[in-house]
């Protein structure tokens, strides 16, 4: 039986998740209730307060604080080439099919500061789809948006992303994309030349448009079953006749209210293929 400050402790979580969407409009009711749990009293902390009610009264009235929160509440752990073998199954097996194509539409869902967008430019450039595609990267939190269009990394990082970019197949040096500089890595304005950067939110926002490849890992994770199921169903409506749909290594279809619309491209990597007749 839970104890009245356990209740009171609740009731005060959904009330401050309620006021950020009535005066900001970010929605994240449908977000896994541990998860948004454990990351606001994360932040709680992080801005020294007490209960949830003293971080609801700060919300409300010093928008500045709203901004600092949202890296507490999106996801912003990622790498480039993240899951090497990922990459490598694009390359090898969806880019022959989407090779096909006259014009290509990639997009991108929850890119947080970009390390994925760059990955598949990349990819792109070295098979020689780049110029044919167009790169569509979203987020909810316009802060890690401004980032992954300034594709500025620390140094620290490269030699992982320089191995997994090798593992992934790669056909040339990581280092042939970026100057470094004062202890950061600068990936060259040409790979950025394809891409559009756009505040999108999978909670609330509609169809983004006709994709061939939607690549949308460790997202849903984050989701209750119900905003799983919405997510997926944008992402249906997005892709295209026979588009692939490519998921994090521990998300997967099989309890999705549109799992019938999908076929298992490639089950290991979770990737999947549009249904002709979805």
């Amino acid at each position: 039986m839970k104890t009245s400050a356990a209740i009171a402790e609740e009731i005060e979580l959904h009330l401050l998740i309620e006021a950020i969407r009535l005066k900001y409009h970010y929605d994240f009711r449908g977000y896994s209730q541990a998860s948004l749990k454990r990351r606001l009293t994360q932040a709680r902390h992080h801005f020294g307060c007490e209960t949830f009610s003293q971080l609801q009264d700060r919300i409300l009235h010093e928008e500045a604080t709203l901004v600092k929160l949202l890296p507490f509440l999106t996801v912003q752990v990622s790498e480039m080439f993240r899951d090497p073998a990922y990459f490598l199954t694009l390359r090898n097996s969806v880019l022959p099919h989407l090779r096909t194509y006259p014009s290509l539409k990639v997009w991108i869902a929850g890119c947080s500061a970009g390390e994925e967008v760059y990955s598949l430019a990349i990819l792109f450039r070295e098979e020689g789809l780049e110029n044919r595609t167009i790169f569509y990267a979203t987020d909810i939190n316009t802060d890690a948006l401004a980032k992954a269009e300034q594709g500025v990394y620390d140094m620290d990082r490269i030699p992982l992303f320089t191995e997994n970019h090798r593992k992934a197949g790669g056909k040339s040096s990581l280092s042939d994309y970026y100057t470094a500089a004062y202890g950061r890595a600068v990936f060259d304005k040409s790979l950025r030349k394809q891409m559009v950067f756009s505040d999108h939110s999978l909670v609330s926002d509609s169809v983004f448009g006709e994709m061939h490849l939607v690549s949308c890992r460790n997202v849903l994770i984050y989701f209750n079953r119900e905003l799983q199921d919405r997510a997926v169903g944008l992402f249906k409506d997005s892709l295209v006749r026979r588009g692939f749909l490519g998921l994090g290594s521990k998300e997967s279809l099989r309890f999705s209210g549109h799992a019938d619309s999908f076929e298992e491209f490639n089950r290991n990597e979770r990737i999947y293929q549009k249904r002709a007749d979805a």
